[in-house]
């Protein structure tokens, strides 16, 4: 995640955001991927920051700035969003980066740039909620379109980045790794993750996943994490899932057919 800082913008054309150049061993990588899919750590934490960050700025775009409650509530979702995606941004930079640099040194340069560049933004936008908080309530429609704007670039700036590591780094990764090495990289980084932020990552993780994801990854969590911590997974996402889901979740993990609840 980052700024793109080739306008004054900071958004990139569509042509130079839409090309990615790969040598030769990562094209062949990409096109074997093509015909039969590789893993990729990237996709389903990807669904989960771009569910997660809409929410959030859809949230904001609707705040009462008049209301003070409401805006310390909208506040604190702003920076749970913030902590989660500077926490994100190290676990890539720890595991994912150092994997890239290990066997293509100088492949991350682009994107570990960018990260510092996101956490450069992640300050500011903490320091524009703190101000809209504090605000008297004069000030506060001025300074909730300020967070507002300022959310929307955000956003724009990640989901371009977001496409960059699924395409690019994947192609890097994917040359260079067995799928057996990227899944051991991959549960590494999982498990350096507090039960608490764990918990968090679920909730926005699991609703944005598609079916067969869901079941494959709390399939994995049914048969190698301790039971408790695993009922305790369902019942943070169980609230977020339609009862369509809910349902072909339970029989994919032979679950009682309880009906879930519906949400907006």
């Amino acid at each position: 995640m980052g700024r793109h800082l080739a306008r004054p913008d900071g958004l990139q054309k569509p042509e130079e955001r839409s090309t990615v150049k790969h040598t030769a061993q990562e094209s062949h990588a990409v096109a074997a991927a093509q015909a039969t899919p590789r893993f990729d750590m990237y996709a389903c934490i990807h669904k989960a920051m771009r569910a997660l960050m809409a929410d959030t700025l859809v949230a904001v775009g609707r705040m009462d700035p008049q209301d003070p409650q409401e805006m310390a509530a909208v506040g604190e979702r702003v920076l749970e969003l913030l902590d989660f995606c500077n926490s994100h941004l190290e676990h890539e930079n720890t595991f994912v980066h150092t994997a890239i640099e290990a066997r293509a040194p100088g492949a991350s340069a682009r994107i570990a740039h960018e990260h510092d560049d996101h956490a450069a933004h992640i300050f500011s936008l903490k320091q524009t909620v703190a101000a809209l908080c504090a605000s008297e309530s004069g000030g506060a429609p001025k300074l909730a379109q300020d967070l507002y704007l300022a959310l929307t670039l955000f956003v724009a700036e990640n989901f371009q980045h977001m496409h960059m590591e699924e395409t690019a780094h994947n192609a890097v990764l994917w040359a260079r790794y067995t799928d057996a090495e990227l899944v051991d990289i991959h549960n590494a980084l999982v498990a350096s993750i507090p039960p608490a932020e764990m918990m968090f990552c679920l909730r926005w993780l699991v609703p944005a996943m598609n079916p067969a994801e869901r079941a494959a990854m709390l399939g994995d969590m049914q048969a190698h994490a301790p039971a408790p911590a695993f009922a305790a997974a369902l019942d943070v996402v169980q609230p977020h899932l339609s009862q369509a889901d809910w349902a072909k979740l339970s029989r994919a993990l032979g679950l009682p057919p309880v009906a879930g609840l519906v949400t907006a």
